[in-house]
């Protein structure tokens, strides 16, 4: 079981040269006040006074020490001498200084305060960066300590003011890992109720299963008091422990009185003032409780290290999958990129993609969601009648007459008006080729993700700029064709369109209204024939009817009101005529000039039809053109709505899914600009350096534990 503490070194050295934190190693961790001796106890440990010593806060960094125990037989084993030819009994080693022995431990001082400057300043400042030192002796037991700054209150100096934050999270930082045991260090001279060590370790380990506490100056205390309480675990229950311990006084470090005769002057006042406890207490004792904790806790943390150990090697290397090996063929990776990005571009929109989207719309689905929920909605929200007032319409129907009255409607009037609605489907039909181009763009950022692609920036740049050029030359035919569906509905109004069974409808009935008319007009009796309807008001259709020859269709219906009109409305025409005054709606007053010269002159012509009531003929006229536009805009509506999405797909989607890979291989698999593309990132390639380096370590650690058999766990 004596091999469990040098195993952990080992992994502790390994981990060291790769600056990891992954894997949380069984360790101890001291923590203390200012000035509560901590420093005494580890000097104790050692046997030596190696430690930097002062006023105020003098460890900060924290010094990872790991004791290892050598025989006298490995000392002359190793045949290892001085400059002096002296044999090395014991020595120190630092990781940043690698193989340089330090056989003075005044230098090993030295070299802390040194490093400790380095990094932290004379300002009295503290850093997380760790200094990490072996010590092999054949005085010490074998152990793995932390020590941290010691604990303080108020900032002196040039320290920061947030010091005592900056040491607590720091101190935090080690204990809160779950494989460490707190040694915790409080002075007997103090109250144990207010100790800030065992308050910050009670926060991580509120039942103290993993806390050691350290009661020093015991020599110190008032006299006519003592510790026994303290020691015997009344005040202050901890799980592992109290163990109380006398530290060398300064009078003893300036006279440099040896380690060995403190330790004897240690155990006699033990001895003398608390003889029934004397034998669990002392810094030897303190040394060998240390070191048996810490190999049962090694050997129950040791499965779940070596799974812990196990899974991160099956990590890094599925990593280092990922970025791949260093490039050999460059031509021949280029191609398998170019393939792999045209393949997942096209399986994006296929909705074919490995890696499917959950959190949104992307790649073909969007495009259908535009088509059919965006593109669809949009058009049928479009009034056919829109921006056509009853005033339009008569007003088109007018003009349409030209300087003869007419007898009909002409149709051209009803052509004007609903060319001029189908025009306002030409809007929306191209914002839903922007739409989708966009989306089509979208899709290469959504491709772009791959590890090759951050593997390589220069070559997705290029990637990115070949697709977007591509799509950009798509959208001019692909706008054209929208704007040549609309113009070929505008090029030729069909009337005898399969569904516009409306002018049918109004014609047939047209023909049976002129008969009835004819025969009200010679009995001389005036009749009101209402206008047949020709849309179903509750299905919102065009009722079917036979379909009848001829185009003449308005022009039928406008002659059988014109023959009842002649017939029932001449007297009534003729009567109002010579009382209709002068000043009439949209009439101009004549002047006094004309007036004084008893000229009769016409009132002055509006340019717009004036507003005023329509006539029962005008608003049956005004009726039927929009009866007409409204059934046959909806034709109209209903084939650019389903013809628009497919000159989309086969202008844009299609022509770019089928030639996107051969376009990106002609553009980019250039032998001149192959190696330029492929210059890999130095992002990828540090984390390359990075993830094979703790692999190598990984694989170490887990070599170095299959070494412990089961006997030596026990």
């Amino acid at each position: 079981m004596e091999t469990l503490i040098p195993v952990i070194n080992k992994l502790q050295d390994v981990f060291n040269t790769v600056g990891s934190e992954t894997i949380q190693l069984p360790q101890i961790v001291v923590i203390g006040s200012q000035s509560s001796g901590k420093s005494s106890v580890l000097e104790s440990l050692v046997g030596r006074d190696f430690l930097p010593r002062g006023s105020g806060i003098v460890t900060r960094r924290p010094l990872v020490l790991q004791l290892i125990h050598i025989s006298k037989t490995e000392i002359e084993n190793r045949k290892q001498e001085s400059g002096d030819g002296e044999t090395l009994d014991e020595w120190g080693k630092f990781l940043h200084t690698k193989n340089k022995l330090y056989t003075d431990f005044e230098d090993i001082r030295q070299e802390i305060e040194k490093e400790t400057e380095r990094m932290t300043g004379n300002n009295k400042g503290i850093s997380a960066d760790p200094i990490n030192l072996k010590i092999y002796s054949q005085n010490v037991v074998n152990l793995t300590l932390v020590d941290l700054p010691g604990i303080t209150k108020v900032p002196v100096g040039d320290q920061p003011e947030d010091i005592e934050q900056q040491i607590k999270e720091l101190c935090a930082k080690y204990i809160s890992n779950p494989n460490s045991i707190i040694l915790s260090v409080t002075a007997a001279n103090t109250d144990m109720a207010t100790s800030e060590s065992l308050a910050l370790a009670r926060e991580v380990d509120p039942e103290g299963r993993r806390t050691l506490a350290v009661v020093t100056k015991l020599d110190l205390m008032d006299a006519g008091t003592d510790a026994m309480e303290v020691l015997c675990g009344h005040v202050i229950p901890v799980k592992l422990g109290i163990i109380g311990v006398v530290n060398r006084s300064q009078a003893d470090i300036n006279v440099k009185k040896s380690m060995a005769d403190c330790l004897k002057d240690e155990a006699s006042f033990l001895q003398r003032k608390y003889p029934s406890i004397a034998n669990r207490n002392g810094s030897p004792h303190l040394a060998k409780t240390l070191n048996r904790l810490l190999m049962h806790h090694i050997r129950d943390c040791l499965p779940e290290l070596k799974t812990r150990v196990n899974v991160l090697i099956a990590q890094f290397q599925s990593l280092l999958s990922s970025f791949g090996e260093p490039v050999e063929d460059k031509g021949q990776l280029l191609l398998q990129i170019i393939t792999r990005f045209a393949a997942a571009y096209c399986n994006t929109i296929e909705g074919t993609a490995k890696n499917i989207e959950t959190t949104e719309l992307c790649g073909g689905a969007r495009i259908c969601y535009i088509f059919h929920e965006t593109f669809g909605r949009t058009l049928e929200s479009v009034d056919p009648l829109g921006g056509l007032t009853t005033l339009d319409v008569l007003t088109a129907i007018r003009n349409a007459t030209g300087p003869r009255p007419s007898l009909f409607v002409p149709e051209i009037s009803f052509e004007l008006l609903v060319k001029r609605q189908i025009r306002r489907l030409e809007e929306p039909s191209l914002r839903c080729v922007e739409l989708v181009h966009e989306e089509m763009q979208r899709i290469i950022q959504h491709c772009g993700t791959q590890q090759e692609m951050l593997r390589f920036p220069k070559l997705h740049e290029r990637i990115v700029d070949v697709v977007t050029q591509l799509l950009r030359r798509r959208l001019p035919p692909t706008n054209s064709m929208v704007e040549n569906l609309v113009s070929i509905e505008l090029a030729y109004i069909n009337t005898k369109h399969p569904d516009f069974a409306e002018a049918h409808s109004v014609h047939k009935t047209a023909v049976e209204d002129t008969q009835e008319r004819r025969m009200v007009a010679k009995e001389g009796t005036p009749a009101k024939v209402p206008l047949p309807e020709v849309l179903d008001n509750k299905e919102n259709k065009v009722m079917p009817l036979p379909a009848n020859n001829g185009t003449r269709w308005i022009s039928s219906w406008v002659k059988s009101n014109r023959i009842e009109m002649l017939v029932a409305d001449e007297s009534a025409e003729r009567g109002t005529a010579a009382s209709r005054p002068s000043s009439a709606p949209g009439s101009a007053v004549q002047s006094p000039v004309h007036q004084k010269k008893g000229l009769n002159l016409l009132p002055e012509v509006p340019t717009q039809t004036p507003m005023r009531k329509l006539s029962a003929r005008e608003q049956r006229d005004c009726n039927v053109i929009e009866r007409l536009i409204k059934a046959y805009f909806l034709i109209v509506r209903k084939g650019i709505q389903d013809s628009v999405p497919k000159a989309i797909m086969h202008f844009l989607v299609n022509y770019v899914k089928d030639n996107l890979q051969s376009e990106l291989v002609s553009q980019l698999y250039k032998k001149e600009e192959i190696s330029m593309l492929l210059d890999e990132s130095e992002h990828i390639a540090a984390r390359r350096k990075e993830g094979h380096e703790m692999l190598q370590a990984l694989q170490r650690a887990s070599h170095i534990i299959g070494e412990i058999r089961e006997i030596h766990l026990w």
